[in-house]
């Protein structure tokens, strides 16, 4: 079943967007605030494959929420829900392990299509088939499609799945320059109408987790003018 937690505190707006959720065949799990959101996380076991959080709520916040489930799972969608004037929460949010941000208001068909983005890699990646190469191996670093983990030098490096996508397309393609837009429609999909900049945040949020000093990349070169690409 296809399994959804919305986390608003405007009643309004949560069932506005309960109600889309649900025609567009999910289950919906209603939260209040955030500590309500994390209850039910838990109570539900974790069996919840995308979560919907606002970020201004009380109790808890949505950003607090995202830290702690993305810490609780690398596979669970998240996107966070933030107002116009809320730019550094958008990029926080990401820098946080959400997966995608929608700016409010924002339409049904928008939001639902951006859930149903998100479930489909969670999907994917749940019920991956068998690779023809199991493993990419670049230098210090080996990426395990089967498993779907990469390891530097031995070490393992917790990805979510957003990030696990983009570094395999990096290294089905070491060497060459990619641009923001190609990363886009590979990773979010060809719909996706977001932002570019969702790009540069989880490139920043990669860098942080496979170089050595994040601020002078080896690795993950910016292609200025044009986008990024993996160098071994």
């Amino acid at each position: 079943m296809k399994r959804v937690l919305i986390a608003e505190d405007e009643a309004a707006i949560r069932e506005f967007i309960v109600i889309n959720l649900r025609r567009g065949g999910y289950d919906v799990v209603e939260a209040k605030d955030g500590a309500e959101a994390l209850e039910l996380y838990d109570s539900c076991c974790g069996d919840i494959d995308v979560a919907v959080l606002d970020v201004m709520m009380p109790n808890v916040d949505g950003l607090e929420v995202c830290k702690q489930l993305r810490s609780k799972s690398n596979n669970i969608g998240i996107i966070m829900l933030t107002a116009k004037t809320q730019e550094m929460d958008k990029i926080t949010g990401l820098m946080m392990g959400a997966d995608d941000y929608v700016t409010k208001p924002f339409s049904p068909s928008e939001l639902v299509a951006r859930v149903d983005a998100i479930y489909r890699r969670v999907a994917m990646n749940t019920s991956e088939k068998p690779k023809t190469v199991d493993v990419i191996e670049l230098g210090e670093f080996k990426l395990n499609l089967r498993s779907r983990t990469l390891t530097k030098s031995g070490r393992y490096i917790e990805l979510t799945q957003v990030e696990f996508q983009m570094m395999e397309y990096f290294f089905t393609n070491a060497g060459a320059a990619l641009s923001r837009t190609d990363i886009l429609n590979k990773v979010w999909g060809s719909g996706y109408f977001g932002e570019e900049k969702i790009v540069d945040v989880n490139i920043r949020r990669l860098r942080m987790k496979v170089e050595d000093e994040p601020s002078v990349p080896k690795h993950l070169i910016t292609i200025w003018g044009v986008g990024y690409k993996w160098i071994v």
